[in-house]
C-alpha cells in the first residue's frame, strides 16, 4: 500500500490543546498530552491528514543516548531526491520516530508500540532501556510541525555503536552534546526543528553543564 493511503493515528487540534496550548517544548510533569491523545485518537488516511492543520499527527520521538559517555545518536538525511520527504532532505536530526499506524493500535499503548517498532526499523542497536518520556514538542512555525505533535522520549543504551538502517540516511553515529549544539549554531545550519527544540530538555535530562552552573 502506498504511504499516502495508509491510515495513521490523528487527534483533533482543538481537543489536544483544550487545556493548554504551547509552542516549543512542554515538560511531561505538566499537561498530560499523552493521555489526551490516548483517549481521543482516531485514524485517517495520511494523504488527508498531511495538508490539514485541523488535525495533529502524534509522533513518538526517541533520543538515543549512550549511558557511559552520554553521547547522543545523530544522523543526517540524504540531501538529494533519494530522500522521500522533500521537506526534510539534508537535515540533521537526533530523533527516531514515525507515524503511528493502525497496526500499532492492536496493543494497549499504540504510542509506545509505535516507538519500539520505529527503533527496530530505523537503527541497529544491541540493547536499550525502557524509554522514558521527557515531554512534548509542538512547532506550528514550520510546515512539517504544523500537522505533527511530538512526544519526546529518552532511550538509554550501553551500546557503543548504533547504525542507521535507512539507506536514505547519509551519515549516522554518536556525537557529544557540544557537537550537536555547534551544528545548531552554524550559519548554514540545516537542523530538523524538533531536534533543535529537544536540545535543552536533553541537556537537563542528562545533567550536562550542571557543574558549571553550580
Amino acid at each position: 500500500m502506498a504511504k499516502q493511503n495508509k491510515e495513521i493515528l490523528v487527534v483533533d487540534r482543538a481537543t489536544l490543546f483544550s487545556d493548554s496550548y504551547f509552542q516549543g517544548f512542554a515538560p511531561a510533569d505538566g499537561v498530560n498530552y499523552r493521555r489526551i491523545i490516548h483517549d481521543n485518537y482516531f485514524y485517517m488516511k495520511r494523504k488527508l491528514a498531511e495538508p490539514n492543520p485541523i488535525y495533529k499527527q502524534p509522533i513518538a520521538y526517541a533520543i538515543i543516548v549512550n549511558k557511559e559517555n552520554r553521547h547522543i545518536f545523530a544522523y543526517q538525511r540524504a540531501g538529494t531526491a533519494d530522500y522521500h520527504e522533500d521537506r526534510l532532505r539534508g537535515k540533521w536530526s537526533w530523533g527516531i520516530g514515525g507515524h503511528i499506524d493502525r497496526v500499532d493500535s492492536e496493543e494497549q499503548d499504540p504510542i509506545m508500540t509505535s516507538l519500539l517498532r520505529e527503533i527496530e526499523e530505523e537503527v541497529e542497536i544491541d540493547d536499550y532501556d525502557e524509554p522514558t518520556i521527557l515531554g512534548y514538542i509542538n512547532d506550528d512555525q514550520t510546515e512539517v510541525g504544523t500537522v505533527h505533535f511530538g512526544l519526546l522520549y529518552l532511550v538509554k543504551t550501553s551500546s557503543k555503536r548504533v547504525k542507521a538502517r535507512d539507506k536514505e540516511i547519509s551519515w549516522g553515529g554518536f556525537m557529544s552534546y557540544d557537537q550537536l549544539e555547534e551544528i545548531c549554531m552554524l550559519d548554514d545550519k540545516n537542523v530538523e526543528s524538533w531536534s533543535e527544540i529537544s536540545l535543552e530538555p536533553i541537556r537537563r535530562a542528562l545533567g550536562l553543564g550542571e557543574e558549571a552552573e553550580d
